[in-house]
């Protein structure tokens, strides 16, 4: 192995994707894991040798729904960029072109070991936009971008419904919201059958420039199924509209928040759904949430649902994710499922599951040492790594994290 070779060795190394290896290592080499060994082998000649023994090493964890970088920490309504409110269909908009890498909510989720998120739109419309999954470090939005578009916001239930009707316009209820939605994909697939008549059009005889449509373009997506459609929705009768809605146009359902999912979790599960549930750690602050719990992970994977936690970022903070998965152990989901929930999980429904969630030969070396079982609140991130680089490390002496900068130079 080379100078860029890295050798973690004797950690607790728990690959998500595999069983546990206690005394591993992890073979780190051009920014892709190499291979990961048992206790008793060495590092190979020339590798940088970091001694993780009594630590754990995951995969980076990963967020699928946050606003991390379009609502920024501590910027009030200057950072606010996550609804586009000048009409309720807004599938043309990306979220990527809101996102401020210079947040500090970025640098707080490398610190909780969060190192890739998917950001999306806000929920105050029907149709709020394209979502993307990006790292967590990087000097501008498009270093750190792995998928765009990860997905189409849309929104059932309370948010556009009150939105729309403090606004007077269409759609102020929720048959109005499903009706805008349904409208939008009609219009769609009759976008895409004049795209897919023969070359004999009269367009391409006179030589004539096809007209474009961002909007009609971006849902096109969704119903050739190049991206899921990530569906904002609470209670079980919005769950149950949301599973109509994709059974009608044939589309790759998310559901996100799912708060009431535990209620037709068999509904969900025979749909083959899988559902971001999150966030965990919030109030009843609203009528759709009068029915939460920190059971609700729990319930739905022992139906068979895949789950992934997510925090809402900036609802719950980013780097309170484990904390979020750790609580969910107390009401009744497996560890494992756990770890899952807040890795490989999530990064299969960003579309990102062949390059990380989890410690596979061949995948990006995102990966984080851990002081100890990442589900003890009282463990913390000590060392981060994306696509092998270290980008943070805790001082203990200074009790705070040092980043690396992501253009190379000194920290300011």
């Amino acid at each position: 192995m080379d100078g860029n070779s890295i050798a973690i060795t004797g950690g607790h190394v728990v690959p998500v994707e595999g069983e546990p290896i206690d005394g591993g290592t992890v073979l780190i080499a051009d920014g892709k894991i190499a291979a990961i060994t048992a206790p008793g082998i060495a590092p190979p000649p020339g590798a940088e040798v970091i001694d993780a023994t009594g630590k754990w090493v995951l995969p980076g964890l990963v967020d699928a729904h946050t606003h991390l970088g379009a609502r920024e920490e501590g910027e009030g309504w200057a950072g606010t960029d996550t609804n586009e409110l000048t009409g309720p269909v807004q599938a043309h908009v990306r979220v990527l072109d809101a996102i401020n890498p210079a947040d500090e909510g970025f640098r707080d989720a490398i610190a909780g070991g969060v190192l890739t998120v998917g950001v999306t739109p806000g929920s105050s419309n029907p149709i709020g936009g394209q979502t993307v999954a990006i790292h967590c470090w990087g000097q501008t939005v498009d270093d750190m971008v792995l998928r765009s578009p990860a997905g189409m916001k849309s929104a059932l239930g309370e948010n556009p419904k009150r939105v729309h009707d403090n606004r007077r316009v269409n759609p102020s209820s929720r048959l109005g919201t499903a009706a805008t939605i349904r409208a939008a994909f009609v219009e769609a697939a009759n976008f895409m059958a004049k795209e897919d008549q023969s070359p004999s059009s009269s367009a391409e005889r006179t030589g004539a420039t096809a007209v474009r449509d961002l909007k009609l373009e971006a849902l096109a997506r969704v119903l050739r199924r190049e991206i899921p459609w990530r569906q904002h929705c609470h209670r079980a009768d919005d769950i149950a509209t949301a599973l109509r809605l994709a059974a009608e146009f044939g589309y790759d359902l998310v559901l996100d928040h799912g708060t009431e999912g535990y209620l037709i979790a068999n509904k969900i599960a025979a749909a083959g759904v899988p559902v971001v549930t999150g966030p965990l750690i919030t109030s009843r602050s609203k009528v759709e949430l009068r029915n939460r719990t920190l059971a609700n992970p729990g319930l739905l994977a022992a139906a068979g649902v895949t789950v992934s936690i997510a925090t809402d970022h900036p609802v719950v903070p980013v780097h309170l994710l484990i904390v979020q998965a750790a609580l969910a152990v107390k009401e009744g989901l497996d560890p494992h499922a756990a770890l899952r929930a807040v890795t490989i999980n999530p990064a299969r429904i960003l579309g990102l599951a062949d390059r990380l969630g989890s410690l596979v030969p061949g995948k990006d070396a995102d990966l984080v040492i851990w002081s100890g079982d990442p589900l003890d609140v009282m463990s913390r991130a000590e060392a981060a790594y994306i696509a092998g680089r270290e980008v943070y490390r805790y001082d203990h002496a200074a009790r705070a994290g040092v980043f690396a900068t992501p253009w190379g130079g000194p920290n300011p």
